[in-house]
């Protein structure tokens, strides 16, 4: 299959994410489903891991750095989306997430200082946080209900974009991607464990939707989703890959819209493309314009 196949799936993989996070909260509360969410997807990853026979990472600096990225950009992200979904639908959620760009381009500048903090960049920042802002209907105001929920999936946002730099200038090409997935997201399971027995259930029974929403989002959302975004990096490239954070919004606002019936605000959509335009100066997939005549 061409690599644009897999490239549609994994977008439709992890926008339909949030689709399966509210299913599941039927009948778990936000930490079973994100303890649950990785446990699969880390079965799923040793299977894999195993099938292909890609060993485990080596060295205990590697094991703690995993152990920073699995806690940071797995563990709490997904409990704080989870718990953001208890309080405003999925549409919105799958929304929000897609400033996760514009956060680690912010991480990149002020705590990393890996980049310098062009004007381009500076610019882009500042469009993407218009955006969220429009994303939110500033001028209106959220319901006192609504606010928590808001800052869990601003929050899950945040740790994304200082756990995806992190993991760049610490594990990355330092093993397999499967192997290094694999430790990653059986290491933010363990993280999860110790805080399990003190979940309470959700607002009903585990029924087949709930159990199969989990499956679908466990095994196909932490775990096979990152084979196929190894895939895609090994025919496209790592640049090709980062696009499908444009995409991933279109299949939450659709699974959403289509699958829970939830509404959404003309803000919502128009906000989340100007949070990706805000993105794209800020990472300068927008090239600058040349004078005529420019060589």
């Amino acid at each position: 299959m061409p690599w644009q196949a897999w490239f549609i799936a994994l977008a439709a993989i992890w926008g339909c994410s949030f689709w399966f996070m509210k299913v599941g909260l039927r009948g778990l509360s936000a930490l079973e489903v994100a303890f649950w969410r990785l446990a699969l997807g880390a079965a799923a990853l040793a299977v894999i891991a195993a099938v292909t026979r890609t060993p485990l990472p080596r060295g205990a600096r590697t094991w703690w750095d995993l152990t920073v990225i699995g806690g940071i950009g797995n563990s709490l992200p997904f409990l704080l989306f989870a718990y953001g979904e208890t309080h405003v639908s999925s549409v919105l959620a799958g929304i929000i997430n897609a400033a996760t760009p514009l956060a680690t381009i912010a991480f990149t500048l002020a705590v990393f200082r890996d980049e310098p903090a062009t004007g381009r960049r500076m610019a882009g920042l500042a469009v993407g946080f218009a955006g969220v802002l429009v994303v939110l209907g500033a001028w209106n105001g959220l319901g006192s209900g609504e606010w928590p929920g808001v800052l869990a999936c601003l929050g899950a946002v945040a740790c994304y974009g200082f756990a995806y730099p992190y993991a760049q200038r610490t594990v990355a090409g330092t093993g397999s991607p499967v192997g290094l997935a694999t430790g990653q997201i059986g290491v933010a399971t363990l993280l999860l464990l110790p805080a399990l027995p003190f979940a309470w259930g959700g607002g009903g029974p585990v029924g087949a939707d709930v159990a199969a929403a989990m499956l679908c989002l466990g095994v196909f959302g932490s775990g096979i989703a990152f084979a196929l975004n190894f895939r895609i990096v090994q025919a496209a490239g790592a640049t090709v890959s980062s696009t499908v954070t444009y995409v991933i919004p279109l299949f939450a606002v659709l699974a959403g819209l289509a699958f829970l019936g939830e509404g959404m605000s003309w803000n919502e959509p128009v906000g989340g493309l100007v949070v990706l335009v805000g993105v794209a100066v800020g990472s300068g997939r927008i090239p600058r314009r040349r004078p005529a005549g420019a060589g």
